[in-house]
């Protein structure tokens, strides 16, 4: 495929649609921006699939590569590359668009063209964040991806919307100040160049890498997020609306875990090794203690978000532990975890869009007026608990015995996950689905119809596909995972 813009398509294919879709005007368009918004989405997904057709899962280094002059004069480049954990991450953001275009079908009323266009563009320029091998590329679209989900919050979201979008933008602004820092640190420190590559042979002292480990630190930790700079995502994911959710958790977390494994490892193998054992603690202590936040919540959004801090921390886990088996299972569980936490959010919309509730205490007997909707609901319950044959047992599995291989105590600690996460994801399904019919709202339920029954069914089987047959997925990391760990391993002082 050597010659064709197949990245360049991925990011500029969604972003061009968004553009498009902003110019069938008013809500008499409505139904135009719809369909003209779901034909990008899904042009998007299948733009993406010749990644994964034609990627060479035995080839080391970076794939369908792209390098362009951009900004001559100071060595910015267009440089685009992925390898297998980029390839994933793509998949999963086209994917999760297509659903969220489809989910918001109906329930958008108002300013319909621009909502389905913010999200072709946050899509595009989250694949740009994937694709980018220049620091420069990378801060712009990283920063980028910022304005269209500040705006679904801020002009969808519930009631505290303008809270929520504030506190989101300037949590994750403020923490990204400091990578730009950095760059500008390794453009001198490399003889005037913003190339990734370039930057994994530089010899940096000590001391310099902690800084810039701390700098990036403050950017991808926060974006995770991690505790305990987790505060703004309860109040975005309660605010914002379902689509919102859906990306916010699914895809966007998910750009700072893979910071740390596109720069922070790569970049500063040493102070990443001094300062692993700062990141494991944090990350076990959002495993167990945001684990057991989420069993008192009564919002059922706000237990999903703290369920999907609880989680990313395994993400964090497994990528330092610096062992193949807890690098790829941190890979499959941000992919699981994004087709998980999505799903979960997608069912509390379809409750939401009827009853206008969150809160657990206004539900109860789901299942005599929804059974399909149940059925689903448990499926992705299970899935949440890490049951065995869905996805959201592969990655923690693999996490966990990466970790023995490193610590007991730590394995130990992570694997408590297994048993907070069922405590709190089957309390609220119980609560919510089984029982007698609680009351006239209620009783009022109907089933779900054709367009929410694509949507779950669509995630469904992405979550099956990889608790089934993971090997489709964990194939094309072998090699990537050992370059990165590689480099990860390698001092440079």
């Amino acid at each position: 495929m050597t010659g064709v813009a197949l990245l360049s398509t991925v990011i500029w294919l969604p972003i061009l649609a968004g553009i498009a879709v902003l110019f069938t005007g008013s809500d008499r368009n409505a139904n135009f921006a719809r369909w003209l918004a779901l034909a990008g989405a899904i042009a998007g997904f299948v733009a993406a699939l010749p990644l994964y057709v034609n990627f060479d899962p035995t080839a080391q280094g970076m794939q369908f590569v792209e390098l362009t002059p951009w900004i001559e004069s100071y060595h910015i480049t267009y440089h685009l590359g992925i390898d297998g954990i980029s390839l994933l991450l793509i998949l999963m953001n086209t994917f999760t668009t297509v659903l969220v275009v489809l989910a918001g079908w109906k329930v958008i009323d108002s300013r319909v063209g621009q909502y389905m266009a913010a999200f072709l563009i946050l899509s595009g320029m989250m694949n740009g964040v994937f694709c980018a091998m220049d620091a420069a590329l990378f801060y712009v679209f990283f920063e980028a991806t910022l304005i269209p989900m500040f705006i679904v919050i801020g002009v969808w979201g519930g009631p505290n919307r303008v809270y929520a979008a504030l506190k989101f933008f300037l949590y994750t602004l403020l923490g990204s100040l400091l990578t730009l820092v950095a760059f500008i640190y390794l453009y001198t420190a490399s003889g005037g160049s913003f190339s990734l590559a370039d930057y994994y042979g530089l010899q940096i002292p000590l001391a310099a890498q902690i800084l810039l480990f701390i700098a990036f630190f403050a950017a991808f930790a926060v974006k995770v997020p991690m505790f305990p700079v987790h505060t703004w995502l309860p109040d975005a994911h309660v605010e914002a609306p379902t689509g919102g959710s859906v990306v916010l958790a699914a895809v966007m977390l998910k750009l700072g875990a893979y910071g740390f494994v596109r720069l922070s490892l790569p970049i500063l193998p040493d102070a990443s090794h001094v300062l692993a054992p700062v990141v494991i603690g944090l990350s076990l202590i959002a495993v167990v203690y945001i684990g057991l936040v989420a069993l008192v919540q009564t919002d059922m959004k706000k237990l999903i978000a703290y369920s999907s801090i609880s989680h990313m921390g395994f993400v964090t886990l497994g990528i330092f532990i610096f062992n193949p088996l807890g690098m790829e299972g941190a890979v499959l569980q941000m992919v699981s975890h994004g087709f998980i936490s999505g799903a979960m959010f997608l069912c509390v919309g379809v409750l939401y869009d009827r009853m206008h509730s969150r809160l657990i205490s206004d539900y109860g007997g789901v299942v005599n007026k929804m059974p399909v909707f149940a059925a689903f609901f448990m499926l992705f319950a299970m899935a949440n608990s890490g049951l065995p044959g869905t996805s959201g047992f592969v990655g923690e599995f693999l996490v966990i015995m990466g970790t023995m291989k490193v610590n007991f105590w730590y394995a130990a600690v992570a694997a408590t996950t297994l048993l907070f996460g069922a405590a709190y994801t089957l309390w609220m399904y119980k609560r919510v689905v089984f029982g007698a019919v609680a009351n006239s709202h209620v009783a009022a339920l109907s089933d779900i119809g054709a367009r929410e029954g694509l949507v779950l069914a669509l995630v469904a089987i992405a979550v099956l596909g990889i608790g089934l047959y993971p090997q489709a997925f964990a194939s094309v990391l072998h090699i990537s995972v050992g370059d990165v760990l590689a480099m990860a391993m390698k001092s440079k002082l």
